[in-house]
């Protein structure tokens, strides 16, 4: 995935069948993509806001599976396809409706995210009339816009109320997170940095792949072992050489075990976390609901080994069930696996309870949500010390941010610091840590202290014992 924030492609690659079909890739202007794509699903009839919305959401989708390098990083050659079970539905050679293309050429350089994430949100969609979907209907717009809905409430009413639209993104030539040339033993720079600590990271889940020590951009003997192992665990030319095969690969399994790359990978945040109980929730439910609710049991089962975890994919399903009887028996409720009011309330109490169990302070390998207010220049608490304490661990890593004090104190150098971290990763250098460059700094604070947690002979030339 690149690094930085999301830029407009001049051009995308569309491969006209699905995924692993001898099909046709054509080139073409990403604006042109846009208005083909959405003279093909909605009408020029519509009301303005509906055509906007929908023109949005098609501009997201398309911008998720490029920012993420959805199917690059598995190997093809193209970044979408024009089949509707899989994309977004595109006719070559067709017409665009005059005021379709008009309005696209106003927003094309725009995106929905949600508040506090960097990649476009991956802005599922279908007609809501002979297919269903948990994201927006395509008709349901119309209804909305016909009562006078502007385009950010209707796209509010579907994906939630933390989302921004990204206005003016920069135009930008096509690129690929891929290195010019293969990296190689002796090679040293910012790509074999990256390669460092997402081998790591992976290594958490693949511990037969060495631990990498230090992450110091340079490709030296250890990292060429880490390649090589990645290499033989997946079916790769065990060469310790990284070239485009390689390095997707290790893109895909990286976005595979941060859950980034698929339907929701923005997560949930904490702006939708809502204590409202939705409606009785069983095996077969789908929505926002049942997401909440797996991010809850996901978050309890964490602290509480008897709970057993769940995926966070909006279905309810029968791991989902096994997770809600798990915490129904362990709190001594009726084991039914449905999840009526009563146990909707027990689960978000026993959440908010190890929310406000853990105190605001430097832990190693947690990461603490943010803290609902921004921190800038004059604050002084508790959040200011985690701040300073994970600038600090980064700072070892990525030498350009500056060492800080842990004082709890948000000061010059607590502020220099900051924007040293916004400017390295693509974030407004402003030098406060709203909710965009905590989590931010949060995440690559994870990546770096997930990636250097051992197990015994993890790094090579030295045992580690088990603690």
């Amino acid at each position: 995935m690149p690094t930085g924030l999301p830029t407009i492609p001049e051009t995308i690659t569309v491969h006209l069948g699905p995924p692993g079909s001898d099909a046709q890739n054509i080139t073409v202007p990403f604006v042109d993509y846009i208005k083909n794509v959405a003279s093909s699903e909605i009408y020029p009839t519509w009301p303005e806001s509906a055509i906007r919305a929908n023109i949005y959401a098609q501009i997201s989708f398309a911008l998720n599976r490029i920012y993420t390098e959805y199917y690059r990083s598995r190997g093809y050659d193209f970044d979408i396809t024009n089949t509707t079970q899989n994309d977004q539905y595109f006719v070559p050679g067709r017409d665009y409706f005059e005021n379709i293309s008009r309005i696209v050429d106003e927003i094309f350089d725009s995106y929905i995210r949600r508040q506090g994430v960097v990649e476009p949100l991956f802005a599922q969609y279908c007609d809501g009339v002979q297919t269903q979907c948990p994201g927006l209907s395509q008709w349901g717009t119309v209804t909305l816009a016909e009562q006078g809905q502007i385009p950010y409430e209707i796209l509010q009413h579907y994906y939630g109320d933390n989302i921004d639209i990204v206005t003016d993104v920069p135009l930008t030539a096509p690129d690929t997170s891929v290195p010019s040339v293969p990296l190689r033993l002796g090679m040293a720079g910012d790509d074999v940095r990256v390669l460092q600590i997402r081998l790591n990271r992976i290594s958490k889940n693949y511990p037969a792949i060495p631990k990498i020590s230090p992450v110091d951009g340079y490709f030296g003997g250890e990292t060429e072992e880490a390649v090589r192992e990645y290499q033989r665990i997946f079916n790769l030319t065990p060469d310790g050489v990284v070239g485009r095969a390689t390095w997707y690969s290790i893109l895909r399994i990286y976005n595979s075990v941060k859950k980034i790359a698929e339907l929701n990978s923005e997560g949930i945040t904490l702006e939708e976390v809502s204590r409202q109980f939705p409606e009785v929730l069983q095996q077969g439910s789908e929505g926002t609901g049942v997401r909440l609710l797996q991010y809850f049991l996901s978050y309890i089962a964490a602290f509480v080994p008897t709970v057993q975890p769940t995926g966070i994919d909006g279905f309810f399903g029968p791991a989902t069930t096994q997770s809600v009887r798990s915490f129904q028996q362990n709190y001594s409720l009726p084991v039914t696996g449905i999840v009526d009011e009563a146990t909707w309330y027990a689960i978000y109490n026993a959440y908010q309870g190890l929310i406000a169990s853990i105190p605001p302070q430097f832990m190693e390998g947690t990461t603490v949500p943010y803290p609902g207010f921004a921190l800038r220049v004059g604050t002084e608490n508790e959040y200011v010390t985690v701040l300073q304490e994970y600038l600090n661990y980064i700072g070892k890593t990525y030498t350009q941010i500056p060492y800080v004090p842990v004082t709890g104190y948000f000061g010059a150098l607590t502020y220099n610091a900051v924007s040293a971290f916004q400017r390295l990763f693509g974030l407004e250098e402003d030098g406060v840590a709203d909710v965009e460059t905590w989590n931010a700094i949060a995440e690559v604070y994870e990546d770096l202290y997930s990636g250097s947690t051992t197990t015994p002979g993890q790094y090579p030339g030295y045992t580690i014992t088990a603690e």
